[in-house]
């Protein structure tokens, strides 16, 4: 279970870059962090890459499901039906461990601010926060159909977390199915006793 110490560490990276983002103030810990204004933008790359400080009251894409409450309460369900299967896989491939540690340190950082953010920031209620979202990238024009896009959807650190443990595991989903079928091929021809 030493794939935990990178869902760990993406946690934690996510939280802390989100508290300098938004701002954090604990007076009884000496904690004064200004953030930055809603809506603000800082080139770090020129217009390549930003930083620009969004909320994202739903999911993925600001795309929402069956209300806040419904979808904070599913994410803590899945976060747990992860953490549970990376327990069940725990002497897997480490590649398919690892890529499950991704998603679950992504799918645990957003799920901090929807349960947290709104009572930390007095925004709301608890399970009602809003996922901070800062990473801002160009990305070359898309016009199809109607859809146009220029710049790339407003990320975190959570959310890269996410999409690195699903393309591991495609790119890595042949290795594993290699394995699976390797392991239970003998046990298939084995004579009964």
């Amino acid at each position: 279970m030493k794939v935990l110490y990178v869902t760990a560490f993406i946690v934690l990276a996510d939280q802390v870059t989100k508290f300098l983002v938004k701002g954090l103030v604990v007076p009884a810990l000496g904690i004064a962090l200004p953030g930055m204004p809603l809506g603000s933008s800082v080139p770090v790359l020129g217009d390549l890459l930003r930083i620009t400080f969004i909320e994202n009251p739903g999911m993925a894409f600001g795309i929402e499901v069956g209300g806040k409450f419904f979808l904070t309460l599913f994410s803590v369900v899945a976060s747990a039906g992860i953490l549970g299967y990376l327990y069940l896989m725990r002497r897997e491939n480490l590649a398919f461990r690892l890529s499950l540690a991704f998603i679950l340190g992504g799918a645990v950082g957003n799920l901090i601010d929807r349960v947290f953010y709104g009572v930390l920031y007095g925004e709301g209620d608890l399970f009602y926060g809003k996922v901070v979202d800062f990473i801002d990238v160009d990305f070359f024009n898309i016009d199809l159909w109607g859809f146009h896009l220029n710049r790339f959807w407003v990320f975190n650190i959570a959310d890269a977390s996410v999409t690195i443990g699903v393309l591991i595991m495609l790119i890595f989903h042949r290795s594993f199915l290699r394995e699976e079928e390797g392991v239970s091929a003998p046990s298939e021809t084995s004579p009964a006793p």
